[in-house]
């Protein structure tokens, strides 16, 4: 809006004010100060204040399957029923079922610290691929309907029948506890992310749907939800 005089208006306070927050917000962004957010799932009508959000950091390298490895150490060691046995109905069975077949994917950190799916989980006597320079199970004793093939977070959803399996059912068939106060061996208040919302019920409950984007926190600082773009070959 132009004044009589042909030059522009001065900018109200209000406008004025808007502009100079947009632009402090944009900064602190990319200094990777975090920001107080209100996330909410996708499920709920409400909004949940989650606090100061850190910076989950770069990436990985891309592993085998496309999608970035994970840092840090293993959050708990793989673990697998044997062969014929089965945990919530979902069998170890000798060869991968693929009629229904899907991925997503878990993220975990402890008091900010990445933690590590583990390679392995689901498939029992893992043997690795040689030659493709980082840690990938091609064989075993048998694989469980939800398993792991390397540390990239990749669950691999395989199955002869189409159900929606949760990650409560991958916390079994790991042998980990999963619950609001822990994950696996890591106690404290856990903050679950479902495609980079807030989860507000039981983290056992998470559905696992295709290219699902599932992230635990354990304790604090909260570590923004880490998001991929590609999935690769997945």
């Amino acid at each position: 809006m132009r004044s009589k005089g042909g030059g522009r208006q001065p900018l109200g306070f209000s406008r004025r004010a808007v502009i100079i927050t947009v632009v402090v917000v944009v900064v602190l962004i990319g200094l990777g100060v975090g920001l107080p957010l209100a996330l909410s799932n996708s499920g709920s009508g409400g909004s949940t204040q989650v606090g100061k959000l850190v910076s989950p950091g770069p990436l990985g390298p891309p592993g085998p399957e496309g999608p970035p490895l994970e840092g840090g150490s293993n959050l708990a060691p793989a673990g697998s029923p044997q062969p014929g046995q089965s945990v919530d109905g979902i069998q170890c069975q000798g060869g991968e079922q693929v009629a229904f077949h899907i991925h997503s994917r878990l993220t975990i950190f402890v008091n900010g610290q990445p933690r590590k799916v583990p390679y392995g989980v689901g498939i029992a006597d893992p043997q690795l691929q040689p030659g493709i320079g980082v840690p990938f199970v091609d064989n075993g004793a048998c694989f469980s309907w939800l398993h792991t093939h390397t540390s990239d977070g990749i669950i691999h959803i395989e199955s002869p029948v189409q159900r929606t399996y949760t990650l409560g059912n991958f916390f079994d068939v790991w042998g980990q506890p999963l619950s609001s106060a822990e994950v696996g061996p890591a106690k404290g208040n856990v903050t679950a992310f479902y495609n980079g919302k807030v989860w507000h019920g039981d983290p056992r409950d998470i559905p696992l749907h295709a290219h699902s984007q599932i992230q635990l926190d354990v304790g604090t600082p909260l570590v923004g939800p880490v998001h991929i773009k590609s999935w690769g070959q997945l």
